[in-house]
């Protein structure tokens, strides 16, 4: 399903019928989870955070756990990354006892590297850069709730950061339009929106980036965004604040998406700075099923990659 690929690092490396084909199965593996319980057994997930976490590590643990094997939670504080290992001798030795690694961090680079030397699957729970796994949960709640997703458009309220990235980077695989609106000096990646472009050159879809929150939001079937300062730019928390002004999700906002729009959010949410109360907690949010589609899209993945 996943074309031979060893690791889930971005969605970028795979083809729409790849990625459609992951949604599909965790979907059926939502629909019926006794199916599966048997399809990862005995197998090992070590799970390595140098950042915390409540829905990447109860995801991913309850999700291997659901297939029959197990998760090894692993902090800096537990392995001798910390003490100054490397990253190549970390994953070699990783791979003598496990059967895949999910790796949440800062740097992109230390994924990749660990990719590189581990005889194992490696999957990103997230980066400074990406956050795939956020994104394959976001697409699936909404095909559920919508039926399809090509031709629809989200709107991105926000920074655009590591959940923007892969966000855009998956709906230009497939064919969804996206547009983003962020202030000045917290646009996206040029890389990555390069990459974004080459997608929709082929997909069709259309990527717009605003410094207007109307004009993003205009008519879109998906409303999003993310906290203002995420961790690590605790220090960065107060000019972010003055920064973002005005890049909330509001009532008077959400009225000019779609009157079926759906409104999603990562979490966790910070209620009155980028999204409403009455947002978040009204009739058209999804956060919770979206929450809960982390553990399904990320039992796809393992399944996949770990068999």
């Amino acid at each position: 399903m996943i074309e031979g690929k060893k690791d889930f690092l971005t969605v970028n490396d795979f083809s729409k019928n790849a990625l459609m084909g992951l949604l599909e199965l965790a979907m059926k593996m939502k629909k019926d989870r006794k199916k599966f319980r048997h399809s990862l057994d005995d197998k090992k997930l070590g799970m390595i955070f140098t950042k915390s976490s409540t829905r990447t590590r109860v995801s991913f643990e309850a999700g291997i756990y659901e297939m029959g094997g197990m998760g090894i939670f692993l902090s800096s504080n537990d392995i001798q990354i910390g003490r100054g290992e490397t990253i190549a001798d970390t994953a070699r030795v990783l791979s003598r006892y496990l059967d895949g690694i999910m790796i949440r961090t800062f740097s992109h680079n230390e994924v990749k590297e660990l990719a590189k030397y581990a005889g194992i699957p490696v999957i990103n729970g997230l980066t400074d850069l990406l956050h795939p796994c956020q994104a394959m949960a976001d697409m699936q709640t909404v095909i559920e709730r919508k039926g399809r997703v090509e031709g629809l458009k989200v709107a991105f309220i926000g920074d655009g950061n590591n959940v923007a990235h892969s966000l855009a980077l998956l709906c230009s695989k497939l064919g969804v339009n996206f547009s983003i609106a962020s202030p000045e000096g917290y646009d996206m990646n040029p890389a990555i929106i390069e990459k974004i472009k080459s997608n929709m050159a082929v997909s069709g879809a259309k990527f717009v980036t605003t410094r207007d929150v109307k004009t993003a939001a205009e008519g879109a079937d998906v409303l999003t965004t993310d906290v203002w300062a995420s961790m690590g730019q605790e220090k960065e928390a107060e000019a972010r604040r003055k920064a973002f002004a005005g890049y909330s999700i509001d009532s008077k906002l959400a009225a000019l998406a779609k009157p079926d729009y759906l409104f999603l959010h990562c979490l966790p949410a910070h209620r009155g700075e980028e999204v409403s109360a009455e947002v978040i907690d009204g009739p058209r949010s999804v956060i919770f099923d979206e929450a809960e589609n982390r553990l399904h899209a990320q039992k796809a993945i393992m399944h996949e990659l770990m068999r």
